[in-house]
């Protein structure tokens, strides 16, 4: 007969690759809560990329032209830059305040984590991406030849793609501070290779081919799609693909990386 006392099946640990819609739902439920009570950083996310394209509009006011051909592009970037820095400090603040070791501490899988803050910090894109597309369409009068929920998806996707890489980096940070940090190194050289500036093919050829594998130059390349073709295309296909795989290629990674720091 066995000695070994056997674990209550409550208090064993959720397999790290399981996936429950229940405790998925659970943790976007208390993220949000926690966000509720956080109008400064519901304000960042929300409001910061609707006033940034309200800024740019006015800044090209003698050149509506020019803000036709890069609002598009930057009604992606904005909010992918925004989610990207909320989503790595909040998700950090919860590293170093002891609620991800409480929570892995709990019957809850690695992927149950990554995919509630994903689903909580994707509620929040949507409204976000609804928002500044609106602002752009209706407001500012972005031209485009295209449907407008094609670009409220390509907006959504860079948003959802902007929150994964933060769950990411933030694994990596030891503090706020350090999640800034990152900035520089995971989105700066996106923005200068995905053709804002100049077409990627003008670039250096090592230059144009480091563009091509990185995500942002897929969400600029998709937002022109939407700017130039009144149908859908299969490169805006692709390229909407492409943003939606590196996010959840990024998420895995997150979920992986996610582990307890105490022993």
């Amino acid at each position: 007969m066995s000695t070994t006392a056997s674990t209550p099946t409550s208090l064993r640990p959720a397999p790290t690759g399981a996936l429950s819609p229940a405790r998925t739902l659970a943790t976007a439920a208390r993220v949000l809560r926690q966000l509720r009570h956080d109008p400064r950083t519901i304000a960042l996310m929300l409001l910061v990329p609707c006033v940034m394209l309200f800024l740019l509009r006015y800044v090209f006011d003698g050149s509506p032209r020019t803000f036709d051909t890069i609002g598009a592009s930057l009604l992606g970037i904005f909010p992918l830059i925004t989610m990207f820095l909320v989503t790595s400090i909040a998700t950090l603040r919860e590293r170093t305040s002891g609620t991800l070791e409480r929570l892995l501490a709990l019957p809850l899988g690695k992927g149950d984590l990554i995919a509630g803050y994903a689903l909580a910090f994707g509620a929040l894109a949507i409204v976000q991406s609804a928002l500044a597309t609106g602002l752009a369409l209706w407001f500012l009068d972005l031209d485009v030849t295209g449907s407008p929920w094609l670009l409220l998806l390509v907006a959504l996707l860079d948003a959802l793609l902007g929150t994964a890489l933060g769950l990411f980096v933030s694994a990596f940070a030891a503090s706020e501070f350090q999640a800034v940090q990152f900035m520089p190194a995971v989105i700066f050289p996106q923005l200068l290779l995905c053709g804002l500036f100049t077409p990627r093919d003008a670039m250096h050829p090592a230059l144009e081919a480091l563009s091509d594998v990185l995500p942002m130059s897929y969400a600029v390349d998709g937002m022109n799609e939407v700017l130039q073709h009144s149908d859908m295309t299969a490169a805006f296909v692709r390229d909407a693909l492409i943003v939606a795989g590196c996010a959840l290629l990024v998420l895995c990674l997150g979920a992986a990386t996610l582990r307890r720091r105490t022993v």
